[in-house]
């Protein structure tokens, strides 16, 4: 089959191609910003890139099916020409469920937060224990290198999901899984471009639960009331849950935060790793529950875990300069900074904590969490934030945070700002759900300059 991707450049739709490509299709495809690592990884599987999305693409690479990304919206040229044509068309989500989830074990990662770290190590687990699992993960899990794989057996592990499917399906992405295996991490109100309120949020998560077969299973977080809510419009399937209090449980933690991981009241074993915060090793539990779930032995799995390398721009350290160390976080929602500058806290101690962050998602974008960005960053000692073309005003925002907070609409004067401040001993933790402008590098070139030859 021909296909041709729109929209290739994003994890999700560039992990599909890489899927595609190894199950023997012919792949091409277009995005509005060709770059590297994406385009490297791309090319380097044979599959030619067009940019932008002019409708004369389409002369260039007919296709059998056109792959519609959900970044793609009416208007466009290439996606109008596709409709004015009559040719055939699909979402990403619909494609996998259609040729490549059949016949497969699917175990489907869920939840507001923890979706790509819990994904990553699930899948690690399942490789681990030699089940050759198939993948497809929204970053790039370091003990694969990859964001993806077709895998040789009847297991397959999805990030799932809630955005939206595509212009023309506007259920969430998981509902297409139909997963086996069901993680519901945890559910906040979030993406208020799509969805009016939390209580919308729910229903699709029951939409999931609803496709969830009764010999399967649901692994959810007991703590978390809206799950709880979700669970109670009815459910089918055997339920474990994690959590304090839960059948899936973390004892002791240690100060470098290994730690005990209980099921039914008995400590199981020990997870050593160098993750850190309460929230990784939520994740923990849910993906030890999952992957106990496919076959593979509880100590097996903890053992896993220790070997488990984490998540590119997961608190990915990008440098250390003049005892400075620079942080590459995707963190872009308010609970995610809290308990991502928690966790860093706890590693670092009494050490300098300088949050920098760009309120960039479309949540953020609209100012439907301004109300809470104070206090989910107030376990950092300073906070600078990039606050170009908001709606909102990010100084009011910010006030509760008094001279502790700076706020910058270009980066060149921030990034100048933060060499003169910074100081050895500081863990700069910079989060963002897009490329930042390249900070990371023109931080660490700053800190290299200022500390001279």
């Amino acid at each position: 089959m021909r296909l041709h991707i729109l929209g290739i450049c994003g994890t999700f739709m560039g992990g599909l191609a890489k899927i595609a490509r190894e199950a023997g299709h012919a792949v091409t495809g277009c995005d509005a910003q060709v770059y590297p690592p994406m385009s490297e990884q791309l090319r380097d599987l044979g599959i030619d890139l067009h940019e932008g999305y002019d409708a004369e693409q389409l002369e260039r690479y007919p296709a059998d099916l056109y792959v519609v990304g959900n970044a793609m919206t009416r208007g466009k040229p290439v996606v109008e020409e596709i409709l004015n044509r009559g040719l055939a068309y699909a979402s990403g989500p619909q494609w996998l469920a259609d040729h490549v989830l059949p016949g497969r074990w699917v175990l489907a990662v869920a939840g507001t937060h923890g979706k790509t770290s819990a994904s990553a190590m699930l899948a690690w687990m399942l490789a681990d224990a030699g089940l050759d699992p198939g993948f497809l993960i929204g970053g790039v899990p370091r003990n694969f290198h990859v964001s993806a794989r077709l895998g040789g057996s009847p297991f397959f592990v999805v990030e799932a999901d809630e955005y939206d499917t595509a212009f023309f399906d506007k259920r969430s992405k998981f509902v297409w899984y139909r997963p086996r295996t069901a993680v519901l991490n945890n559910i906040e109100f979030d993406h208020a471009d799509i969805f009016p309120d939390l209580a919308a949020i729910e229903t699709q998560f029951h939409h999931l639960v609803r496709i969830v077969p009764a010999n399967g299973l649901v692994i959810a977080n007991g703590a978390d009331a809206a799950i709880g809510r979700v669970l109670d419009r009815g459910c089918w399937t055997s339920v474990e849950r994690f959590g304090p209090g839960q059948a899936w449980s973390v004892g002791a933690v240690s100060p470098d935060d290994s730690f005990d991981v209980v099921l039914n009241g008995a400590t199981r074993g020990i997870v050593r790793w160098d993750a850190t915060g309460e929230h990784n090793r939520m994740n923990a539990l849910a993906a030890l529950a999952a992957a106990r779930h496919a076959g593979v032995p509880l100590p097996a799995g903890i053992d896993a875990l220790s070997r488990f390398e984490g998540v590119k721009r997961r608190m990915e350290v990008r440098g250390t300069v003049g005892g400075v160390t620079v942080y590459d976080d995707f963190a872009h929602h308010p609970t995610a900074f809290e308990t991502t500058i928690a966790g860093l806290r706890r590693r670092v101690g009494r050490g300098r904590i300088v949050a920098v962050f760009e309120p960039r998602s479309n949540t953020m974008k609209l100012g439907a969490m301004q109300s809470r960005l104070a206090k989910s960053l107030e376990g950092a000692d300073l906070v600078y934030c990039y606050a170009s073309h908001l709606g909102w005003d990010p100084e009011q925002a910010l006030a509760p945070l008094s001279s502790r907070a700076a706020i910058y609409s270009e980066l060149d004067p921030m990034v100048e700002a933060l060499g003169h401040v910074l100081r050895p001993g500081d863990h700069v933790l910079v989060m963002s759900n897009g490329g930042f402008g390249g900070i990371h590098a023109r931080l660490l070139a700053r800190l290299a300059a200022k500390a001279g030859p």
